[in-house]
């Protein structure tokens, strides 16, 4: 018989009570979190994401519907046993004065260690392995303040480790971070996932990254149910684009890219496959009008050259900054 998943939400109303007045965020909210799994949630700002978040963390009831953790309604867990079932990694920066990173992850301890707060083996164990698990033994001693944004990221992962919930949930873990942190910390969590046999839920805006590096999507719509599915199921099916409401973009299917609906791409383009896709996207970005019947474009590689012919008169280009400049004046902009 297959284990229920770790989180269910069925037809979930969200928001919050004043009194005898009812303020809805959000309704219909159904969706599942497997163990080994990684999900992220997206949507865009003010549709509820951080409602579902509070509510899955227990600090906000629903309003309607259920939220069980492995089978059990939440409402039925006392806060105590709540924290052994969710760890939760928020976005504020923490003021700890001199604590050292290894105290941080210390903390997550708390929930298993009672009043006293002593750490027994099996304390100590799970702390070594949140950090092993993150790759933060070199900032064992490292007081917090002095971290980075990066490091100080994979702490608090690594403390929510140590508090050993089946749940983990993020809330914009690389919201400040740059490039090479933001793919590090969301291929750290999916490896988390699969060798921890954690649910983790991470609620991003960073929709290339959840491409790249989720098990499944959550997407939540304005106004729409939540729709799941796997990552690239949803993309072949154009569900990204219930994300982009106004009806100005889009999501291109075929360079994984959101992109204008009056996009339109030059057809004649010939050359390397590693190089006519970023061509394409600076011809797109230019806003030039492409007419193949009079302007082909052969691309060649190491080094880069570009021969356009416009009117059968052939050019070269050294570079995609060139054959721009080159186009712009032979041509008219859209």
């Amino acid at each position: 018989m297959k284990k229920p998943a770790a989180l269910i939400g069925k037809n979930l109303s969200l928001g919050y009570r004043k009194g005898k007045q009812i303020h809805e965020v959000a309704s219909g909210v159904s969706f599942e979190l497997e163990a080994g799994e990684l999900t992220c949630l997206l949507g865009p700002n003010g549709v509820g994401k951080s409602t579902l978040l509070r509510t899955i963390m227990g600090v906000l009831p629903p309003l309607a519907g259920e939220l069980r953790i492995n089978g059990k309604e939440i409402n039925d867990y006392s806060k105590g046993e709540l924290s052994k079932n969710l760890s939760v990694v928020l976005t504020d920066r923490l003021q700890v004065g001199n604590l050292k990173a290894e105290d941080l992850v210390s903390l997550g301890r708390i929930p298993h260690t009672g009043w006293m707060g002593r750490l027994g083996k099996n304390d100590l164990a799970q702390i070594n392995e949140a950090i092993s698990a993150t790759k933060t033994e070199y900032l064992r001693n490292f007081p917090v303040h002095e971290l980075s944004d990066g490091q100080l990221q994979k702490v608090m992962i690594a403390r929510a480790l140590a508090q050993d919930g089946e749940i983990l949930l993020l809330d914009e873990p690389t919201a400040h971070l740059d490039l090479v942190n933001r793919y590090e910390i969301m291929f750290l969590l999916r490896q988390i996932a699969r060798k921890a046999n954690k649910a983790i839920l991470v609620v991003t805006h960073d929709l290339e990254i959840a491409l790249e590096s989720a098990d499944k999507l959550l997407l939540m719509p304005c106004g729409q149910p939540i729709i799941s599915g796997f990552p690239e199921d949803l993309v072949i099916q154009g569900k990204l684009d219930t994300l982009l409401p106004n009806g100005k973009l889009h999501f291109h299917k075929k360079t994984g890219k959101i992109k204008p609906l009056t996009s339109n791409p030059p057809l004649d383009i010939s050359g390397p496959g590693e190089i006519v896709p970023w061509v394409i996207a600076a011809l797109e970005k230019s806003n030039l009008l492409i007419d193949d019947d009079i302007i082909q474009i052969r691309l060649e590689a190491d080094p880069f050259r570009a021969i356009v012919v416009i009117n059968g008169v052939q050019l070269g280009c050294e570079s995609i900054q060139q054959l721009i400049i080159q186009l712009q004046n032979s041509i008219s902009p859209k």
